[in-house]
Protein backbone atom coordinates (compact mmCIF):
# COMPACT_ATOMS: atom_id res chain seq x y z
CA UNK A 1 0.00 0.00 0.00
CA UNK A 2 2.55 2.46 1.01
CA UNK A 3 4.86 1.52 -2.49
CA UNK A 4 1.74 2.65 -4.28
CA UNK A 5 0.95 5.44 -2.50
CA UNK A 6 4.52 6.88 -2.77
CA UNK A 7 4.53 6.39 -6.06
CA UNK A 8 1.01 8.11 -6.69
CA UNK A 9 1.89 11.13 -4.21
CA UNK A 10 4.89 11.89 -5.84
CA UNK A 11 3.39 12.34 -9.11
CA UNK A 12 0.77 14.67 -7.98
CA UNK A 13 3.38 17.08 -5.97
CA UNK A 14 5.50 16.71 -9.32
CA UNK A 15 3.96 15.43 -12.40
CA UNK A 16 7.30 14.92 -13.46
CA UNK A 17 8.94 10.89 -15.00
CA UNK A 18 11.86 11.87 -13.42
CA UNK A 19 11.05 12.73 -10.13
CA UNK A 20 9.06 9.23 -10.07
CA UNK A 21 12.49 7.89 -11.34
CA UNK A 22 14.35 9.76 -8.27
CA UNK A 23 12.28 7.15 -6.21
CA UNK A 24 14.28 4.47 -7.23
CA UNK A 25 17.45 6.04 -6.86
CA UNK A 26 16.75 7.00 -3.55
CA UNK A 27 15.72 3.40 -2.33
CA UNK A 28 18.38 2.12 -4.38
CA UNK A 29 21.65 3.46 -2.97
CA UNK A 30 20.72 2.50 0.58
CA UNK A 31 20.15 -1.33 -0.13
CA UNK A 32 23.37 -0.97 -2.26
CA UNK A 33 25.68 0.68 -0.03
CA UNK A 34 23.72 -0.99 3.30
CA UNK A 35 23.53 -4.31 1.84
CA UNK A 36 27.23 -6.03 2.03
CA UNK A 37 27.22 -4.97 5.96
CA UNK A 38 23.61 -6.75 6.62
CA UNK A 39 24.67 -10.03 5.32
CA UNK A 40 27.90 -10.07 7.71
CA UNK A 41 25.21 -8.67 10.35
CA UNK A 42 23.21 -11.42 9.42
CA UNK A 43 25.62 -14.29 9.75
CA UNK A 44 27.19 -13.06 13.02
CA UNK A 45 24.34 -12.05 15.43
CA UNK A 46 21.20 -13.39 16.56
CA UNK A 47 18.56 -12.81 13.38
CA UNK A 48 15.58 -12.53 15.28
CA UNK A 49 16.18 -9.82 17.04
CA UNK A 50 17.91 -7.84 13.80
CA UNK A 51 14.41 -8.21 12.51
CA UNK A 52 13.20 -6.58 15.38
CA UNK A 53 15.58 -3.65 15.10
CA UNK A 54 14.77 -3.49 11.16
CA UNK A 55 10.99 -4.08 11.56
CA UNK A 56 10.92 -0.89 14.38
CA UNK A 57 12.89 1.36 12.08
CA UNK A 58 10.84 0.87 9.30
CA UNK A 59 8.09 1.91 11.89
CA UNK A 60 9.31 5.21 12.30
CA UNK A 61 9.88 5.52 8.73
CA UNK A 62 6.44 5.15 7.54
CA UNK A 63 4.97 7.16 10.65
CA UNK A 64 6.70 10.46 9.63
CA UNK A 65 5.86 9.87 6.43
CA UNK A 66 2.16 10.14 7.97
CA UNK A 67 3.14 13.05 10.15
CA UNK A 68 4.79 15.05 7.38
CA UNK A 69 1.79 14.51 5.11
CA UNK A 70 -0.54 15.26 7.78
CA UNK A 71 1.35 18.57 8.24
CA UNK A 72 1.02 19.80 4.81
CA UNK A 73 3.80 18.20 2.57
CA UNK A 74 4.78 20.21 -0.36
CA UNK A 75 8.55 18.88 -1.16
CA UNK A 76 8.77 15.46 -2.93
CA UNK A 77 12.20 15.07 -0.32
CA UNK A 78 11.30 13.89 2.95
CA UNK A 79 9.48 11.21 0.67
CA UNK A 80 13.09 10.47 -0.91
CA UNK A 81 14.86 10.52 2.71
CA UNK A 82 12.07 8.54 4.42
CA UNK A 83 12.06 5.80 1.42
CA UNK A 84 16.14 5.94 2.09
CA UNK A 85 15.75 5.17 5.33
CA UNK A 86 13.53 1.98 4.94
CA UNK A 87 15.26 0.99 2.36
CA UNK A 88 18.72 1.10 3.96
CA UNK A 89 16.80 -0.95 7.23
CA UNK A 90 15.30 -3.48 4.34
CA UNK A 91 18.69 -4.04 3.35
CA UNK A 92 19.48 -5.75 7.08
CA UNK A 93 16.04 -7.24 7.11
CA UNK A 94 16.33 -9.33 4.12
CA UNK A 95 19.35 -11.36 4.76
CA UNK A 96 18.42 -11.98 8.24
CA UNK A 97 15.14 -13.09 7.08
CA UNK A 98 15.81 -15.50 4.34
CA UNK A 99 19.32 -16.89 6.33
CA UNK A 100 16.10 -17.87 9.34
CA UNK A 101 14.32 -19.82 6.37
CA UNK A 102 15.99 -23.03 6.05
CA UNK A 103 16.36 -23.07 9.81
CA UNK A 104 12.48 -23.95 9.86
CA UNK A 105 12.00 -26.36 6.95
CA UNK A 106 13.58 -29.58 5.75
CA UNK A 107 15.46 -29.34 2.82
CA UNK A 108 13.23 -31.57 0.65
CA UNK A 109 10.14 -29.06 0.75
CA UNK A 110 12.31 -25.83 0.64
CA UNK A 111 11.30 -25.06 -3.13
CA UNK A 112 7.71 -25.68 -1.75
CA UNK A 113 8.51 -23.14 1.07
CA UNK A 114 9.69 -20.41 -0.74
CA UNK A 115 6.53 -20.87 -2.70
CA UNK A 116 4.27 -20.86 -0.39
CA UNK A 117 6.03 -17.41 0.79
CA UNK A 118 5.58 -15.47 -1.99
CA UNK A 119 1.88 -16.92 -2.09
CA UNK A 120 1.54 -14.97 1.40
CA UNK A 121 3.83 -11.85 0.00
CA UNK A 122 1.65 -11.14 -3.15
CA UNK A 123 -1.64 -12.13 -1.68
CA UNK A 124 -0.73 -8.60 0.30
CA UNK A 125 0.37 -7.49 -2.82
CA UNK A 126 -2.84 -8.17 -4.87
CA UNK A 127 -4.99 -6.59 -1.94
CA UNK A 128 -2.50 -3.82 -0.71
CA UNK A 129 -2.21 -1.76 -4.23
CA UNK A 130 -6.01 -2.22 -4.80
CA UNK A 131 -7.07 -0.92 -1.28
CA UNK A 132 -4.56 1.75 -1.57
CA UNK A 133 -6.14 2.35 -4.90
CA UNK A 134 -9.67 2.93 -3.17
CA UNK A 135 -8.33 5.33 -0.20
CA UNK A 136 -5.74 7.55 -2.04
CA UNK A 137 -9.23 8.53 -3.73
CA UNK A 138 -10.72 8.85 -0.83
CA UNK A 139 -8.64 10.07 1.89
CA UNK A 140 -5.06 11.17 0.42
CA UNK A 141 -1.99 8.73 1.35
CA UNK A 142 -1.37 9.82 4.66
CA UNK A 143 -3.55 7.52 6.48
CA UNK A 144 -2.00 4.77 4.07
CA UNK A 145 0.91 5.57 5.14
CA UNK A 146 -0.29 5.91 8.77
CA UNK A 147 -1.79 2.21 8.66
CA UNK A 148 1.83 1.12 6.99
CA UNK A 149 3.35 1.67 10.21
CA UNK A 150 0.48 0.25 12.36
CA UNK A 151 1.01 -2.83 10.48
CA UNK A 152 4.98 -3.29 11.64
CA UNK A 153 3.31 -3.81 14.84
CA UNK A 154 2.37 -7.05 14.05
CA UNK A 155 5.04 -8.23 12.00
CA UNK A 156 7.09 -7.72 15.61
CA UNK A 157 4.72 -9.89 16.97
CA UNK A 158 4.99 -12.14 14.80
CA UNK A 159 9.07 -12.27 14.91
CA UNK A 160 9.12 -12.85 18.87
CA UNK A 161 6.33 -15.64 18.79
CA UNK A 162 8.69 -17.77 16.54
CA UNK A 163 10.07 -20.88 17.91
CA UNK A 164 13.36 -20.86 16.78
CA UNK A 165 16.85 -19.39 17.45
CA UNK A 166 17.75 -16.78 15.35
CA UNK A 167 21.51 -17.47 16.78
CA UNK A 168 23.68 -18.61 13.55
CA UNK A 169 25.53 -20.78 15.44
CA UNK A 170 22.82 -22.43 17.62
CA UNK A 171 21.04 -23.23 14.47
CA UNK A 172 24.47 -25.20 13.00
CA UNK A 173 25.60 -22.38 11.37
CA UNK A 174 29.36 -22.05 12.22
CA UNK A 175 28.97 -18.44 12.72
CA UNK A 176 31.31 -15.36 11.71
CA UNK A 177 33.11 -12.52 13.38
CA UNK A 178 31.43 -8.43 12.43
CA UNK A 179 35.06 -8.08 10.21
CA UNK A 180 36.24 -7.29 6.82
CA UNK A 181 37.32 -10.33 6.64
CA UNK A 182 33.74 -12.09 6.94
CA UNK A 183 32.65 -10.30 3.90
CA UNK A 184 36.03 -11.18 1.86
CA UNK A 185 34.58 -14.49 2.85
CA UNK A 186 31.43 -14.15 1.32
CA UNK A 187 32.41 -12.36 -1.74
CA UNK A 188 34.74 -15.36 -2.34
CA UNK A 189 32.38 -18.24 -2.05
CA UNK A 190 30.39 -16.18 -4.58
CA UNK A 191 33.14 -15.15 -7.18
CA UNK A 192 33.96 -19.73 -7.12
CA UNK A 193 30.76 -20.42 -7.73
CA UNK A 194 29.34 -19.82 -10.77
CA UNK A 195 25.54 -20.58 -11.04
CA UNK A 196 25.25 -17.64 -8.36
CA UNK A 197 26.94 -15.14 -9.91
CA UNK A 198 24.87 -16.52 -13.39
CA UNK A 199 21.85 -16.27 -11.68
CA UNK A 200 22.84 -12.75 -9.92
CA UNK A 201 23.76 -11.29 -13.24
CA UNK A 202 20.18 -12.09 -14.78
CA UNK A 203 18.28 -11.68 -12.24
CA UNK A 204 19.77 -8.03 -12.25
CA UNK A 205 20.05 -7.45 -15.91
CA UNK A 206 16.01 -8.45 -16.45
CA UNK A 207 14.83 -6.02 -13.50
CA UNK A 208 17.14 -3.36 -14.85
CA UNK A 209 15.75 -3.08 -18.24
CA UNK A 210 11.92 -3.84 -17.23
CA UNK A 211 10.95 -1.78 -14.93
CA UNK A 212 7.53 -0.83 -15.92
CA UNK A 213 5.43 -0.56 -12.48
CA UNK A 214 7.44 2.92 -11.53
CA UNK A 215 5.63 4.35 -14.52
CA UNK A 216 2.19 3.09 -13.80
CA UNK A 217 1.17 6.21 -12.54
CA UNK A 218 1.67 7.82 -15.96
CA UNK A 219 0.25 5.04 -17.95
CA UNK A 220 -2.62 5.28 -15.68
CA UNK A 221 -3.85 8.48 -16.20
CA UNK A 222 -2.65 9.48 -19.50
CA UNK A 223 -2.81 6.25 -21.59
CA UNK A 224 -5.53 3.95 -20.15
CA UNK A 225 -7.46 7.04 -18.95
CA UNK A 226 -8.43 5.20 -15.30
CA UNK A 227 -8.65 7.46 -12.20
CA UNK A 228 -6.89 5.94 -8.67
CA UNK A 229 -8.55 2.80 -8.25
CA UNK A 230 -7.67 2.03 -12.08
CA UNK A 231 -4.10 2.33 -10.92
CA UNK A 232 -4.42 0.36 -8.15
CA UNK A 233 -5.71 -2.93 -9.59
CA UNK A 234 -2.44 -2.06 -12.72
CA UNK A 235 -0.21 -2.37 -9.57
CA UNK A 236 -2.14 -5.24 -7.89
CA UNK A 237 -1.95 -7.51 -11.45
CA UNK A 238 1.40 -8.63 -11.05
CA UNK A 239 0.90 -10.14 -7.84
CA UNK A 240 -2.57 -11.58 -9.45
CA UNK A 241 -0.28 -13.71 -11.87
CA UNK A 242 2.17 -14.25 -9.00
CA UNK A 243 -0.33 -16.22 -6.77
CA UNK A 244 -1.31 -18.61 -9.27
CA UNK A 245 1.47 -19.41 -10.46
CA UNK A 246 2.88 -19.87 -7.05
CA UNK A 247 -0.17 -22.06 -5.89
CA UNK A 248 0.53 -24.39 -9.39
CA UNK A 249 4.58 -24.58 -7.95
CA UNK A 250 4.10 -25.41 -4.69
CA UNK A 251 1.44 -28.13 -5.72
CA UNK A 252 3.78 -29.29 -7.97
CA UNK A 253 6.68 -29.21 -5.59
CA UNK A 254 9.68 -29.71 -7.97
CA UNK A 255 10.66 -29.56 -11.90
CA UNK A 256 13.10 -30.69 -14.25
CA UNK A 257 15.69 -28.77 -15.88
CA UNK A 258 15.35 -26.12 -13.63
CA UNK A 259 18.21 -23.71 -14.63
CA UNK A 260 16.87 -23.48 -18.55
CA UNK A 261 13.29 -22.67 -17.15
CA UNK A 262 14.92 -19.55 -15.08
CA UNK A 263 16.23 -18.43 -18.69
CA UNK A 264 12.96 -19.08 -20.52
CA UNK A 265 10.70 -16.97 -17.67
CA UNK A 266 13.16 -14.40 -17.99
CA UNK A 267 12.26 -13.96 -21.59
CA UNK A 268 8.40 -14.00 -21.28
CA UNK A 269 9.04 -11.51 -18.47
CA UNK A 270 10.62 -8.86 -20.59
CA UNK A 271 8.11 -9.98 -23.72
CA UNK A 272 4.75 -9.25 -21.78
CA UNK A 273 6.86 -6.35 -20.29
CA UNK A 274 6.76 -4.73 -24.05
CA UNK A 275 3.66 -5.86 -24.61
CA UNK A 276 2.22 -4.15 -21.76
CA UNK A 277 4.06 -0.75 -23.12
CA UNK A 278 2.61 -0.73 -26.22
CA UNK A 279 -1.35 -1.70 -25.29
CA UNK A 280 -4.04 1.22 -24.80
CA UNK A 281 -6.42 -1.23 -23.36
CA UNK A 282 -7.47 -1.50 -20.25
CA UNK A 283 -7.84 -5.15 -19.64
CA UNK A 284 -5.01 -6.17 -22.17
CA UNK A 285 -2.53 -4.52 -19.75
CA UNK A 286 -4.15 -6.30 -16.79
CA UNK A 287 -3.18 -8.92 -18.18
CA UNK A 288 0.03 -8.54 -19.17
CA UNK A 289 0.87 -6.93 -16.32
CA UNK A 290 -0.82 -10.08 -14.49
CA UNK A 291 1.61 -12.69 -16.85
CA UNK A 292 4.77 -10.81 -16.05
CA UNK A 293 4.23 -11.27 -12.29
CA UNK A 294 3.88 -15.35 -13.15
CA UNK A 295 7.10 -15.26 -15.30
CA UNK A 296 8.67 -13.49 -12.38
CA UNK A 297 7.13 -15.65 -9.62
CA UNK A 298 9.15 -19.07 -11.69
CA UNK A 299 12.39 -17.12 -11.93
CA UNK A 300 12.20 -16.51 -8.51
CA UNK A 301 11.41 -19.50 -6.86
CA UNK A 302 13.89 -21.43 -8.52
CA UNK A 303 16.58 -18.65 -8.28
CA UNK A 304 16.24 -18.50 -5.16
CA UNK A 305 15.82 -22.66 -4.53
CA UNK A 306 19.28 -23.03 -6.32
CA UNK A 307 21.19 -20.36 -4.49
CA UNK A 308 20.20 -21.12 -0.92
CA UNK A 309 20.55 -25.34 -1.83
CA UNK A 310 23.84 -24.56 -3.14
CA UNK A 311 25.09 -21.65 -0.12
CA UNK A 312 26.43 -23.32 3.06
CA UNK A 313 24.57 -22.24 6.22
CA UNK A 314 27.56 -20.03 7.78
CA UNK A 315 27.26 -17.99 4.56
CA UNK A 316 23.27 -17.50 3.71
CA UNK A 317 23.26 -14.03 5.10
CA UNK A 318 25.98 -12.59 3.33
CA UNK A 319 25.55 -14.73 -0.18
CA UNK A 320 21.62 -13.09 0.08
CA UNK A 321 23.59 -9.51 1.10
CA UNK A 322 25.32 -9.74 -2.02
CA UNK A 323 22.71 -10.98 -4.25
CA UNK A 324 20.50 -7.81 -2.89
CA UNK A 325 22.54 -5.81 -4.69
CA UNK A 326 21.21 -7.51 -8.31
CA UNK A 327 17.51 -8.19 -7.30
CA UNK A 328 17.39 -4.89 -5.14
CA UNK A 329 19.44 -2.89 -6.67
CA UNK A 330 18.51 -3.77 -10.11
CA UNK A 331 14.99 -2.42 -10.03
CA UNK A 332 15.36 0.37 -7.95
CA UNK A 333 18.41 1.64 -10.60
CA UNK A 334 16.18 0.57 -13.40
CA UNK A 335 13.07 2.88 -12.11
CA UNK A 336 15.96 5.81 -12.34
CA UNK A 337 16.73 5.13 -16.16
CA UNK A 338 12.78 4.14 -16.72
CA UNK A 339 11.90 7.80 -15.38
CA UNK A 340 15.08 9.06 -17.37
CA UNK A 341 13.91 7.32 -20.52
CA UNK A 342 10.34 8.16 -20.08
CA UNK A 343 11.12 12.13 -19.81
CA UNK A 344 13.04 11.99 -22.72
CA UNK A 345 10.92 9.74 -25.25
CA UNK A 346 7.99 8.83 -23.32
CA UNK A 347 6.55 6.25 -20.69
CA UNK A 348 5.21 3.86 -23.18
CA UNK A 349 8.40 3.10 -25.34
CA UNK A 350 10.70 3.54 -22.26
CA UNK A 351 8.94 0.39 -21.09
CA UNK A 352 8.96 -1.73 -24.61
CA UNK A 353 13.00 -0.53 -24.64
CA UNK A 354 13.00 -2.15 -21.06
CA UNK A 355 11.35 -4.88 -22.34
CA UNK A 356 13.54 -5.71 -25.18
CA UNK A 357 16.46 -5.26 -22.98
CA UNK A 358 15.20 -7.98 -20.60
CA UNK A 359 14.63 -10.55 -23.76
CA UNK A 360 18.65 -9.92 -24.60
CA UNK A 361 19.77 -10.69 -21.03
CA UNK A 362 17.88 -13.75 -21.09
CA UNK A 363 19.67 -14.58 -24.42
CA UNK A 364 22.68 -14.12 -23.65
CA UNK A 365 22.39 -15.83 -20.13
CA UNK A 366 21.28 -18.69 -22.73
CA UNK A 367 24.13 -18.27 -24.69
CA UNK A 368 27.22 -17.95 -22.21
CA UNK A 369 25.73 -19.41 -18.75
CA UNK A 370 26.28 -22.95 -19.36
CA UNK A 371 26.17 -23.60 -15.36
CA UNK A 372 22.90 -21.97 -15.21
CA UNK A 373 21.82 -23.80 -18.49
CA UNK A 374 22.59 -27.37 -17.07
CA UNK A 375 21.36 -27.09 -13.27
CA UNK A 376 18.88 -29.48 -12.09
CA UNK A 377 18.90 -30.77 -9.00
Amino acid sequence: MQFVAINWHVYLLTKSPLALGLVGLFRGVPIIVCSLAGGVVADAVDRRKLLVVTQVVMLISAALLAAFTIAGLDSVWPIYVLSGLASAANAFDIPARQSLMPALVPTEVFPNAVSLGLIVFNVATIAGPAIAGFMLAETGPALIYGVNALSFLAVIAAVIAMRTSGDPERNGDRGSALSFAALKEGFRFVRNTPIIVQTMTLDFAATFFASATLLLPIFASERLHVDARGYGFLAAAPAVGSVITALVMARAGSFSKQGRLVVVSVAIFGLTTAAFGISTVFWFSLLMLAVTGAADTVSTVLRQTIRQLVTPNHLRGRMTSINMMFFMGGPQLGELEAGLLAAAIGAPLSVVIGGLGSIASSAVAALKSKSLMDFEV
